[in-house]
Order: structure tokens, then sequence, then C-alpha cells
């Protein structure tokens, strides 16, 4: 960190990534970096921009198949009306079509259709965690020939089974970084959480079975034959959140964006997209929630679900280890895109 200290404003811009002339530069200055510190709530910049690195490094094979959308797709698609956008017409296709005209342009280059799968970060009370969209395109359940990597082969790869059987249930203690409003608000929270476990109201809390190996991946399934569906995932890192309005309003998206792009009528009701809570690495701490969401994504993308028998068994995906490290990550990374950006500048 000996680098940052000639800096004297949180404001100071460090990186554009990706760096002119690519379009869609996000910038990350000093004071998002320090939302990398220990026991801090990772703010959407971040979010993005790593989001952003993920996809840009992904093979070829699983990022024409995949995209991303930013953190403020689900806030513009969330966003109370106004009275220029009518807001006193209560129907609900007007509702759902004005939601749509406020993020119509995210997708004027991309055919989410032609796409396999939709990442959508959402931030929901303070709280950080991942809507999947899968096969939107599809119109029903198919069953395909799968011959996969794992067929002979144990290859240890990070995102896979992790070793640690005592990462299901965790009790969650509130942390460093509650002084500000977005740890205040994760504060009510994380009590919600355990108080709803200590009244047994929870998933989590009820027994669940023991963590079964993962076997729906690239790397991992053995099946000959693998379930391709549309449907919408839910990656929690606490699964107390209510998911049940943003898949109706992905449904509802999805359903517009179809009336737009390709000029006919289609339904994404529960009977055509389901929605299934993947079992998921579960966090420990009251911060981490966006760290997970990254994981999720990245182990994605390095090692792409194929296989959709719902709900998909992700608990050792990979390990708390990977996640106890990731701020390092991050922020090293970040650190080294700067030098050379501050490196290419002088040489210019």
């Amino acid at each position: 960190m000996a680098l940052l200290k000639k800096f004297s404003g949180d404001a100071v811009r460090l990186i554009q990534f990706p760096p002119p002339p690519l379009k869609g530069g996000i910038t990350v200055t000093l004071e998002d970096l320090q939302c990398l510190d220990s026991g801090q709530y990772l703010n959407d910049v971040i979010i993005d921009f790593y989001l952003k690195y993920l996809i840009q490094n992904a093979s070829a094979a699983i990022s024409k198949r995949s995209h991303i959308f930013s953190s403020f797709f689900y806030k513009q698609l969330t966003r109370r009306d106004n009275a220029s956008e009518g807001g006193n017409n209560d129907l609900l296709g007007c509702q759902r079509q004005r939601r749509h005209q406020r993020v119509k342009t995210w997708t004027r280059h991309v055919d989410i259709f032609d796409k396999d799968f939709l990442f959508v970060p959402v931030n929901q009370e303070a709280h950080w965690y991942l809507v999947v969209v899968c096969f939107p395109g599809l119109e029903e359940t198919q069953m395909v020939d799968w011959v996969g990597e794992s067929q002979g082969q144990d290859e240890a790869q990070q995102c896979k089974s992790s070793n640690d059987h005592s990462e299901i249930l965790v009790r969650l203690d509130p942390s460093d970084g509650m002084e500000t409003e977005t740890g205040r608000q994760a504060h009510l929270y994380w009590d919600q959480y355990n108080n709803e476990a200590e009244n047994g109201q929870d998933e989590v809390a009820k027994d669940p079975p023991p963590p079964c190996p993962v076997t729906c991946t690239e790397h991992t399934c053995v099946r000959r034959t693998v379930c391709r569906r549309p449907c919408i995932l839910i990656m929690d890192s606490l699964k107390l959140s209510s998911h049940e309005r943003i898949c109706k309003l992905l449904r509802e998206y999805l359903q517009s964006e179809f009336e737009v792009r390709r000029g006919s009528s289609r339904e994404f009701g529960l009977d055509q997209m389901k929605s299934s809570h993947c079992q998921v690495p579960l966090q420990d701490n009251s911060s981490d929630c966006g760290l997970y969401l990254l994981q999720y994504v990245e182990c994605f993308l390095k090692d792409p679900v194929v296989h959709f028998d719902l709900p998909l068994q992700l608990q050792k995906w990979f390990s708390r280890q990977v996640v106890r490290k990731k701020r390092d990550e991050i922020r090293n990374l970040i650190l080294n895109i700067y030098r050379h950006q501050n490196m290419d500048s002088k040489n210019t």
C-alpha cells in the first residue's frame, strides 16, 4: 500500500477498466479501493469492475454465451415511477412496459436470447446476491448428449469441491464498518437473519443434509445426457432475502424484451421459466456478501454448470479460504492495472 501514500483525497482516480479506446470503462478511485479493507462492504464500483474483468478474461467459449448486467440494472428496473412516466396508471402491462423502457437501451447491442447465461448482481437491503437467468432463448427443457472433461479425470480446480464439511450453517456477528449507513442497514439485516435462525424459520437452520460433491459442472459432470432448462437461479450467501419480486420482475422484463427484440409474444411465467435457490457456499460474517457474489460468477465462468437438475447442489463449489483471499486479490489486481496504466501514460 506504499504506492497509495502519495494520494491525499479519497476521490483520486486510480484506473479505468477497460482503458480507452475501449468503451464502457469503469473508473475506480481510492475511495472505492478502501471498500476492500477487512470488514467493509463492497460498493457497486468494485462489483462492476471485477465482473467486467471476469467476463473479459473468461474463455471465448463461455464469454460469448454470457452477458453480465451492471449492478445498476436492478436499481433502474425497480426505480419508482415518476410523474413523467405516468405513475398513476396502474395497469400491469403499462407498468411492465415502463420498467422495460428504463433499461431497454442497455441491451441495444446484444440479443440476450442468443445467450445461455445472464448474470444480474442485486443489492437488496444492503445485501448482495446473484441472479442467473439461464437459457432465456429456450422455450422448453432439453435433454442433450454430453461428453465432459471429468470422465476419467480428477483435476484439481480452485472452484471445485472443498474438503471443509463445516461450512453449511453459520452464525453471523456484526463486524467492522457498521458506522456507515450501509453498515447500519446491514446490521438490521444480520439481526433478522439470526433471529429467524433461532426461531427455526430459516431453511438453512433446519438440519441441512451433508453437502454433496459438485457433479453438475463442465469439469465434474459424468453423465452421458444433461438437462438444459430455461430457469432463474438464485445464489445467495445468506438465503434470507425475499427473491420472489426480482424473479417476477425479470420474467416481465424478458417478456417485454422479447416483444421488442423479436417482434412477437412469448410467455415467461412460472411454468415456462422456473426459479430455484441454489445450494451454494455461505458467508460466515456480516460483510462478505459481495465477495461471495463475485466468487459465484468467477466459478461459473471457469467451470460452467451443464446439468440443470434443480436445485443445483453447489455447496462445495469453493472453500471459504478462497473468499478470505478475495479482498487482497482484487486490491492487488487494481494496483497492478494502475501501475501498467501509469507506465503506459508516461511512455506516450
